[in-house]
């Protein structure tokens, strides 16, 4: 059954269904939260799940506002991107260059409050970091609210799509979170940590590289 892109439910499912299509497609926000569920456990990951969400919640908040079209002007756009650049090649050398034993979750005990706060932090900053520095992204949100707009979308409607989309993010993520941490991966995680790593490190500087190449040609 067709549903016109003018009708409520048809919007929505067209909306939706791009945004999880979106989702399903691994890029350094989905290694990034395995390796952090695998090695953090869920509530560090947690974190990187939340700071995800609110770098995308920036370009859907500025999509909304009719700001985020960042493809016009190239300046912006090359900014982006090679900040995105350089950030995921930052992570990858940090996990390529990692010296000594990696624990699992709880080998070591609870941590100190103040501890626990400050590394919070820290996973909530990389999450946020990867997504708001990550130029598909911002192309994205842009190109799906323009078309939101094109058909005259009220903003209540558009805002409600946002708070859609911001929830989606994070809930997917931690559903990912949660299921890497199944025993069978975390037996399987635990016997080849550093390789797992390693290997991650090596897929963000591929991404690296395809968003340097993209950068490098305009």
């Amino acid at each position: 059954m067709d549903f016109p892109l003018d009708s409520g439910f048809g919007q929505f499912a067209m909306v939706a269904g791009a945004h999880f299509l979106a989702l399903l497609s691994p890029g350094p926000d989905f290694f990034l939260v395995v390796r952090s569920a695998l090695v953090h456990g869920v509530g560090r990951a947690s974190a990187v799940c939340l700071g995800i969400a609110l770098g995308n919640g920036v370009f859907i908040g500025l999509a909304i506002a009719g700001l985020a079209a960042t493809r016009t002007s190239q300046g912006v756009f090359a900014v982006l991107q090679w900040a995105g650049c350089l950030y995921l090649a930052w992570l990858g050398w940090r996990l390529l260059s990692a010296r000594g034993e990696t624990r699992m979750p709880g080998a070591d005990g609870p941590q100190a409050h103040g501890a626990g706060h400050a590394a919070y932090a820290a996973q909530l900053a990389t999450g946020f970091l990867s997504a708001v520095l990550n130029p598909k992204n911002a192309l994205f949100y842009a190109s799906l609210f323009s078309v939101l707009a094109g058909t005259r979308t009220p903003l209540p409607v558009q805002l409600g799509y946002g708070a859609w989309m911001f929830a989606m993010v994070f809930g997917w993520d931690v559903l990912v979170a949660w299921g890497v941490r199944h025993p069978l991966v975390r037996a399987c995680f635990a016997r080849s940590v550093r390789g797992v790593e390693r290997a991650t490190g090596v897929i963000l500087w591929g991404i690296a590289l395809a968003v340097a190449v993209n950068a490098a040609n305009p």
